[in-house]
């Protein structure tokens, strides 16, 4: 069978088994659940699952990642590393903050950002897709900001279109401040836009309530979720290249991962899903094991490693920097279950590429500082964009990159003789 086959059915097959599995868990009332996510704030961290139960969270994420697909086919955009993460992010972060609801509009703003550039869409899915951490924007101004009736959500909607205008150029600009080593890329750009959008907010005399929810009960479905994801795609790996996935694999733990490595394109299909299907056994036995909790926003960050693995995250360049983070957990005082140091632990390999371009050393020195800079980050944005993490690996890449260049250029010089 070919890849590109492969993925044209397991995308849809993915869709459908959520939301067969939410109507399973909790029948009909899941529809009920779901559109009450619709208009709930959806600003970091807000546990759909805890909110509206999770038949509701599932068919949130399946829909999100219908759009996703369906954005993909129409615009007759292949199936690649890149798509293959931006559909699994999506679909992950819909457990936590994106809704087809506050998704759509940013979309569109890309989309017209494309038309005034004289750009086909085509050319920038990838930043409409991504550009979707901004969806809570939409949320809170529509559903927070106390606008009357028939107002709030055109409001929403018009504030989600200047954000999706404004972020291809954006976005170019961020990458050059971190050369490609923060693998979240639109986090750091819509993080950067978000500490805008919510000054105006609070300029204007809006409030965003600093209120979290998150999912703690145990759960066998929710902690089978991401392990029979990960067993499918290991599966499907050795589907599609038979047992040459594994020589594709370790060629993929060899790559640095630096934006942009497809990894599909570079090894292979059946590689790349074994990379994938690994990293989410590996990823739920460390959150199973310190104690940490399969909640909607774990669940949500674990699949959206899956997908990075398609995209530069591999298990050689992200351990240095999980390590780094670990070490600045027991260094800080601060629990291995702590919702923030569990997020922290999977986002963080954002910077696994620092670890494959420099080496170990430099990878954990990324993951204490990571640690550091994320849990401050989050309230400098007003939880707005959903992609924390991202914006603060952006900001810890772009000054270890900074450094790095200047020592490398300047060590022959007779100061570092």
């Amino acid at each position: 069978m070919k890849d590109k086959t492969i993925l044209y059915y397991f995308f849809p097959a993915m869709i459908a088994a959520f939301i067969a599995a939410a109507f399973v868990l909790d029948g009909f009332s899941a529809f009920s659940g779901f559109f009450e996510i619709q208009i709930q704030p959806a600003r970091l961290i807000n546990d759909f699952i805890t909110t509206s139960g999770k038949g509701a969270a599932l068919l949130n994420s399946a829909a999100v990642g219908l759009v996703g697909f369906v954005l993909i086919v129409v615009t007759k955009t292949a199936l690649s590393g890149p798509t293959f993460t931006a559909i699994f992010t999506m679909m992950g972060f819909a457990f936590f903050g994106k809704t087809p609801l506050n998704i759509i509009p940013i979309i569109a703003g890309v989309y017209l950002s494309a038309r005034f550039a004289r750009k086909n869409f085509k050319e920038y899915i990838i930043i409409a897709l991504f550009g979707t951490a901004l969806g809570p924007l939409v949320s809170a101004v529509a559903f927070e900001l106390g606008f009357a009736g028939m107002l709030a959500v055109p409001a929403g909607i018009a504030g989600g279109l200047v954000a999706g205008f404004l972020l291809p150029a954006l976005a170019v600009a961020m990458l050059h401040l971190h050369q490609g080593y923060n693998l979240y890329n639109m986090g750091l750009t819509c993080g950067f836009f978000s500490i805008f959008a919510a000054a105006l907010i609070k300029a204007g005399g809006g409030v965003l309530d600093g209120r979290s929810y998150w999912y703690s009960e145990p759960s066998i479905f929710l902690s089978l979720l991401v392990p029979v994801l990960s067993v499918v795609l290991i599966v499907l790996a050795f589907i599609s290249k038979g047992t040459k996935s594994l020589k594709y694999f370790i060629k993929i733990q060899r790559q640095v991962g630096r934006l942009p490595s497809d990894f599909i394109d570079i090894a292979s299909l059946g590689g790349t899903l074994l990379n994938s299907g690994l990293i989410g056994l590996i990823s739920s036995a460390y959150i199973f094991f310190s104690g940490g909790d399969f909640s909607g926003p774990v669940i949500g960050g674990i699949m959206t490693i899956m997908g990075f693995a398609a995209f530069g995250t591999h298990l050689k360049n992200s351990w240095p920097v999980v390590a780094g983070v670990i070490i600045a957990a027991f260094v800080f005082g601060k629990p291995l279950n702590m919702f923030g140091v569990q997020l922290a632990v999977l986002f963080c390999t954002t910077l696994a590429p620092l670890a494959g371009q420099f080496g170990w050393p430099i990878g954990m020195l990324a993951g204490f500082i990571h640690l550091v800079m994320v849990l401050q980050t989050g309230s400098w944005q007003g939880g707005i964009n959903l992609y924390n993490n991202g914006f603060a690996g952006g900001l810890t890449a772009a000054l270890i990159v900074a450094f790095e260049q200047w020592y490398r250029s300047n060590k022959n010089d007779e100061g570092f003789k």
